[in-house]
This record gives structure tokens, sequence and C-alpha cells, in this order.
């Protein structure tokens, strides 16, 4: 297997559904971000092997996101693009198919990451409301319309919520957040403990934002009706949180009994974050200087009811095919679905009689929280949902850069009951 190198990553600010962003359809959150890397390495537009995109609320207006970016980037009409979709993890899932597909020998330049804008997932028709569209175009004359007309009742007009659906699990009919309920309740997971965690994460994005620690890995955009507003910093962080007005929020998902809550879980939001991936001959030919060098993934299942555990798996998996320890990680990204989730991680990783029950028989090793989500993770951030896997790699191979630390580990839990991981190597040691 050859090297693969990640030249540059750069993502757009993370704004909560519904605000700035709002306007901006899923391609126009990853095409600017491709041209500026192309622009800025002076690469020629009809080099480009591949643009590899996650995407999963899949806009009808562009049914093939990946290829549209390609195209709105300016690249070279021979330059093939194509979207992917692993819930949580698809920007993830296109690092890792960029990666083998440059690993092999295949392909030298490669875009890979991931876009999504949840305010523009829609609201579909109900069955009812189908039938009745489809038996009024089949109508002929007035009378016959009129017929139809007379059958329709109110309810009709009652919306499914594309987005409630989408984070429902089919397979075990409960949603992301019950999940997280599960977890908490399993493992002793107190409200006090996930509310600490969450207080935590958006002060640790509020200072990093203060002290510009996301200038290098954030792209300002252009946003509002007239394009006269620039967003260049993550909207949503809370830097007056406190632990207290945490602790005043009702559960969300299951509200006599739970613990869960819109405060310690991570709000819908609407961003984009893009890789260049390069062989060692494109570094070579086109004189780049890559930040860090990709040295594997792994994905893995486990039952999509404790799904917030699919770090856990992953991280164990890529430890093992990178012959790396947790205690050589610098930096870990692990993306806060749910604080609950999070420390849900944390206590099966250093647990074996825990891990065990996932047929991990050693104990993985400590996750230390001065090594977590040091510039604050997707509570505070938030989690747009095909862009998040791509975006933990591009925040963690800035942060390992600034830092000089050399091995990152990024890991995410993804709806369906599955987790991924990545580790890469810092060049700029």
């Amino acid at each position: 297997m050859k090297p693969v190198y990640l030249v540059d990553g750069k993502r757009t600010p993370q704004v909560k559904a519904g605000a700035e962003l709002k306007d901006i359809a899923a391609p126009y959150l990853g095409h600017y971000l491709i041209r500026h890397l192309v622009d800025k390495y002076a690469l020629p537009l009809d080099q480009i092997d591949e643009v590899i995109v996650g995407n999963t609320g899949t806009p009808a207006k562009y049914p093939n996101v990946g290829r549209v970016i390609a195209l709105e980037a300016g690249l070279h009409k021979k330059t093939s693009g194509y979207s992917v979709h692993r819930n949580c993890a698809s920007g993830m899932e296109a690092l890792s198919q960029a990666y083998d597909k440059i690993a092999s020998g295949r392909n030298d330049l490669i875009f890979a990451g991931g876009v999504e804008s949840m305010s523009q997932m829609p609201l579909l028709y109900n069955k009812e409301m189908t039938n009745f569209f489809v038996e009024l175009m089949k109508a002929k004359s007035t009378a016959q319309k009129l017929k139809v007309f007379s059958t329709f009742r109110p309810n009709f007009l009652a919306p499914i919520i594309a987005i409630e659906q989408g984070l429902t699990d089919p397979f075990c009919g409960r949603n992301m957040g019950q999940t997280a309920e599960t977890l908490a309740r399993e493992l002793g997971i107190s409200r006090r403990e996930q509310d600490e965690f969450a207080n935590m994460s958006h002060h640790k994005a509020a200072a990093a934002t203060k002290e510009g620690r996301f200038r290098e890995e954030i792209l300002p955009i252009t946003a509002g009706n007239k394009l006269d507003k620039m967003i260049a910093d993550d909207l949503g962080f809370r830097a007056n949180s406190t632990v207290e007005g945490l602790g005043k929020l009702k559960p969300y998902f299951e509200k006599e009994t739970g613990t869960v809550t819109v405060g310690n879980a991570c709000p819908i939001t609407d961003g984009g974050s893009m890789w260049l991936l390069a062989s060692e001959e494109a570094v070579k030919k086109y004189n780049l200087e890559p930040m860090a060098r990709m040295m594997d993934y792994h994905f893995h299942g486990l039952e999509p009811e404790r799904m917030g555990l699919g770090p856990v798996l992953a991280t164990h998996g890529v430890l093992k095919r990178t012959g790396l320890k947790m205690s050589d990680i610098n930096l870990f990204e692990l993306n806060e679905a749910f604080a609950a989730q999070v420390l849900a991680c944390q206590k099966v990783m250093k647990d074996k009689s825990l891990s065990s029950r996932w047929g991990i028989e050693e104990t993985i090793g400590e996750l230390p929280l001065e090594k977590l989500n040091v510039n604050g993770g997707g509570i505070a951030l938030g989690h747009p949902v095909g862009s998040t896997g791509a975006r933990l790699v591009v925040t963690l191979a800035h942060e390992l850069k600034r830092r000089k630390e050399k091995y990152g580990l990024a890991t995410l839990c993804i709806g369906g009951g599955q987790g991924g991981a990545v580790i890469i190597e810092n060049l700029k040691v």
C-alpha cells in the first residue's frame, strides 16, 4: 500500500439549522472549499482524479452532490464525482474511499469531504395526500376532479418530517436520543455528569474561537439573501453556558425519566468540510507540503440501540491496524452526538469487563479529557451529519500542527449501529 497524504483541509463555519446558512444549498457548502484549495496550490483543473462527498439528506435538485460540487468548483468535466452515505460518518467514508484509491495506486489527487444543509431537509407529504394528488392528476373531466376534491380531509396536510425520520433507526425503532438514554441508564451516567461535560464543550469552543484557533481551518463564507454577510466563525456555542442553566432544561427524548436534553446533545447544524488527498507522486510533481499522513481507518458494527458505543469498537480496530496504543495518541476528536454517549465510550474503553461484552478481550485504554476535543466538540460546534466525519479530521490535523504533536485519532458513532475511526500522523512536527 502506498502512503496517502492529507495535503490541506478546510471547512465552513458551522451554524445551527435555520440560521445564517439556511439558504445555502448543500453543494455550495463544499464547492468553494475545493476552489480555494485548487487556487492555493495552483493545481491544474484537469488533474484531479475524483471528488468524493459525504451527504445524507440528498437534495432532490442535486441528486449527486459530489458531481455537482466538482463542476461548480470549476474542475475539468472529465473529473468524476460521486456521493457517499454512511449516516453520521459519511464524510469519513469519503476519506476512507479516497485513501483506498490512492493507497492502491489507482488515483493521485482526490478531494474528499462532506456537506450537509440540515436547514433544507424537507417536509414530506403523507400517504393520504400523495394518493390525493395522484387521483387528481388522473382525473380528466371537471366532474371527476370535483369528486376527488370531495375526498380531501384536513389531516392529509399533516407532514412527515424528513429529519425526524432520518434520526430514528428503522431496525430498533428508537431515535438517536433514546439510544443515548439507553447508555446513560445501563452505565450509570448521571444528568449532572452529562451537563458538566456539555458545559465544558461550550467553554472550550468559546475559548478556541476567541483565541483564533479555528482561523486556519475555517474558510469564511458569504451568506444572506443579498450575499452581504460574511460568516467567519462557528455560530451556536454558548460562551455563557453554566451547569446550573443546563440543569434547568427538561429531558427531551424520555420526558418522565430521561437525562438527555437539548443542552447536553448536539444541535442540528449546517456545514461542510473538504480535504485534498495526494499520492507521493503527486506531492513531488506539484511541490506540495502535506499537513499529515492518513495512516489507516476502521469501521465496525454493533447493535443499533447502543450505536453510541461505535467509537469504542472502531478505535480498537484502527489501533490494531496501525499497531498503535491509546497512550501513543496525542489528540482525540470524538464526535459529541450526546454527552452520555461520549462518557459511555470513556467508561467502556477503560473497563475490560465492559468492553468484553462486544468481543474486546483487552482494555483499550484511557481516553483522557485533556486530550479529547480540546477545542470543544459537537455539543458546542454542531453536527452537520454528512460533513462531521471529515470535519473531525480537519480540526484534528490543524490542532496537531498547532501543538506540534504527532498522532491523532478521530472517531464517531454512526446511526444504525456503527462506529468509524481514522488515525493520522502530523508531518509538521
